[in-house]
């Protein structure tokens, strides 16, 4: 099909963006776009002709234009330095359309009022542990700031795996077979890849959107709660004990830092489920929230330990596991887990 006819076929504002090789970037602001009721029918033409992205209601990633008014969201011109609000990192056009229509989406896939306080943590959390990543990659910024880290060296190579690679992997690479008669068959080829490229940036957007919502944010009130009550557990308030399991990292790290006078949290406690007599964890804080490292493993003549064997050595009864780097344990009961906590904190 040519472009002509996408044109003439377009039954709802048609989306322009870039043909040629295609990214993260551009592949989740398509899918962003078509979660809006205004742009869910919407043709998609990609394109580098100026008279046809023209004819766009909505041009992302190309162009050398940034209009909200105009719906032009491009971020390659050498002027743009546009941030999210209270980040650094400049934005591609994931980010600038996720900041522009990012709440309207969020409402409609939770429920929630588009004004709520509930929406904007929601709007935030996500550009900050999603999308803003993307938009570092697509820009060419280190997650590191170089000067910092010329002397360091991997252990070991990590595959570089990650969505921007994932979808790199989409594009046609030069021992793919080329089977197409023309240009316009050729450009269907890769406006099909750009779609699979899409879905994939869509769908890994929603299941971190339905996380945050239905898990992290309700544990929000819970770690409050848990933090508050912690001094009934330790003096110095170094125990928390939930009575569920539930998300607590993020929201503890922050308490944290909004209390920097406070003692740091060493142990967190929980049930591994929500049933009756349910096995209790122990699990060490890292020292930061992207760290292996604890603020205090479980003592070392404990760690690889397990069951009778642990309880001796332990001194506590109904001992389960210390996990050989001692960042966790485990035991039968809620009172035996307090027992290792408090242990481990004066050994």
């Amino acid at each position: 099909m040519t472009e002509a006819k996408r044109l003439r076929m377009d039954p709802g504002p048609l989306i322009g963006t870039h043909n040629g090789h295609f990214h993260a970037d551009e592949a989740l602001a398509v899918h962003l776009l078509r979660m809006l009721p205004t742009y869910n029918p919407s043709t998609l033409i990609r394109t580098r002709d100026p008279a046809l992205l023209s004819t766009c209601h909505t041009v992302v990633d190309v162009g050398g234009e940034y209009h909200p008014a105009q719906n032009r969201y491009d971020h390659h011109q050498r002027t743009f330095m546009t941030t999210f609000p209270s980040r650094t990192t400049k934005l591609s056009s994931a980010g600038l359309v996720y900041m522009h229509f990012g709440k309207p989406i969020i409402a409609l896939q939770t429920g929630l009022g588009e004004g709520s306080e509930e929406v904007d943590i929601l709007w935030k959390k996500v550009y900050e542990d999603f999308i803003e990543a993307l938009d570092a990659h697509d820009n060419g910024i280190s997650v590191y700031n170089p000067s910092e880290t010329k002397t360091l060296q991997k252990r070991f190579y990590d595959g570089g795996i990650g969505l921007g690679s994932l979808v790199g992997d989409l594009n046609t690479d030069f021992e793919d077979p080329y089977t197409a008669k023309t240009p316009e068959e050729a450009q269907e080829a890769e406006d099909a890849r750009f779609l699979q490229a899409s879905s994939l940036m869509g769908s890994s957007f929603l299941r971190k959107l339905q996380y945050y919502y239905r898990a992290w944010l309700p544990a929000r009130a819970l770690v409050h709660q848990t933090y508050d009550a912690r001094k009934e557990h330790d003096s110095k308030g170094r125990i928390m004990l939930f009575p569920r399991g539930c998300p607590w990292k993020d929201h503890l790290y922050t308490l944290e830092a909004e209390k920097p006078d406070e003692e740091k949290v060493v142990y967190v406690l929980y049930p591994e489920n929500e049933h009756e007599g349910a096995n209790w964890r122990v699990q060490a804080v890292s020292v930061s929230k992207d760290s292996f490292e604890s603020r205090k493993p479980l003592p070392d003549n404990w760690r690889g330990v397990r069951d009778d064997q642990l309880s001796g050595v332990s001194e506590i009864e109904d001992c389960i596991f210390a996990h050989a780097s001692g960042f966790i344990g485990g035991n039968k009961t809620r009172a035996g887990a307090l027992k290792m906590a408090k242990k481990a904190i004066e050994l």
